[in-house]
């Protein structure tokens, strides 16, 4: 595959099957509660209808809230291109950097706490405080947990991980587990998943995401929406593809990039129906406990950079 349909491959593969994992999510919970569910394709309907609406803008509102949902949309899909889906031949490798992912995603939630706040209401300070809260404690989990992996590869590149950890003899690395136990806390946490938060509640004393685009109709609702279920396939690939990156082509063949392109669908359907069962037995957390929560999750991620340290630097 040449460069230029491997950048479209990119974008148009987290663009397009983020409403599919967000809907076999939905399906699974909704089979563990002994319901129909909505189709697996009712994520697109949704946002079909909603790019047809007219988008409804505040009195009070200023060029910030108009402009938020493209910004952040459009942060969040190059966040997710500068992932390694297939293989490690990324044609952004020169950017795909965990530094530069985070600052993306960095980018996409200030515009969307802005616009939560522009406004005026008062779910959207409160949505935006909440944000803010979590976000703040989150990213140096995530950052410690993934630069445990760039220190086994030498590199902060993801694509020169990938391929590092492709081409490396199998092993359990201790460090791995904890980075791993420490980016799963992340994600869920980053996506407003069920413990953190209820993508599906509009209760005012719970919501978080949900409090800061309530405002929000028709397009811009619908870019707000794409860009939480992309940030959703984005951890999901972050995941399967930094600790089991099984499957993936290393040499850009065409027989190699179906088997990868199998193998990360097979991931990803695991990973979905994980996060449907472990939603549908767990309970929503109260919001005071959610730094506690996180603090787990750095130091897990510390427990992992320590353990690299002493078991495999120590060792030299």
């Amino acid at each position: 595959m040449n460069t230029g349909l491997l950048v479209l491959f990119q974008f148009l593969f987290f663009a397009l099957a983020a409403p599919l994992l967000a809907g076999w999510v939905k399906r699974v919970k909704a089979r563990l509660q002994n319901r129909r569910g909505t189709p697996l394709l009712q994520g697109y309907r949704e946002l079909w209808k909603l790019m047809g609406k007219q988008a409804l803008v505040p009195d009070t509102a200023s060029p910030v809230y108009r402009i938020a949902p493209y910004v952040v949309f459009a942060s969040t899909l190059l966040a997710a291109a500068t992932l390694p889906v297939l293989g490690p031949r990324l044609p952004l490798a020169s950017m795909a950097d965990i530094i530069v992912l985070v600052g993306l995603l960095a980018l996409g939630r200030f515009f969307l706490a802005l616009a939560g706040m522009d406004v005026g209401t008062a779910f959207g300070g409160l949505g935006s405080s909440r944000e803010m809260l979590i976000s703040s404690l989150a990213e140096p989990a995530i950052l410690m947990a993934v630069f445990t992996l760039t220190l086994t590869a030498h590199s902060t590149n993801l694509a020169s991980v990938t391929d590092f950890l492709l081409h490396s003899a199998p092993a359990l690395r201790p460090s791995f587990l904890f980075a791993l136990m420490a980016l799963l806390l992340v994600g869920i946490a980053e996506t407003g998943r069920i413990p953190v938060d209820n993508p599906a509640t509009h209760l005012e004393l719970t919501m978080v995401h949900e409090a800061m685009i309530l405002e929000y109709s028709g397009r811009h609702l619908a870019l707000m929406e794409w860009a939480a279920q992309i940030k959703l396939l984005l951890y999901a690939v972050l995941l399967v593809n930094l600790f089991f990156p099984w499957g993936m082509d290393a040499q850009g063949t065409p027989t190699g990039t179906l088997v990868a392109l199998t193998a990360v669908t097979f991931k990803l359907a695991v990973v979905g129906t994980a996060l449907g069962v472990t939603e549908s037995v767990l309970a929503k957390m109260r919001l005071f406990k959610v730094p506690l929560y996180l603090d787990m999750a750095f130091l897990l991620a510390l427990l992992g950079l320590l353990s690299h340290v002493i078991l495999e630097v120590g060792s030299r």
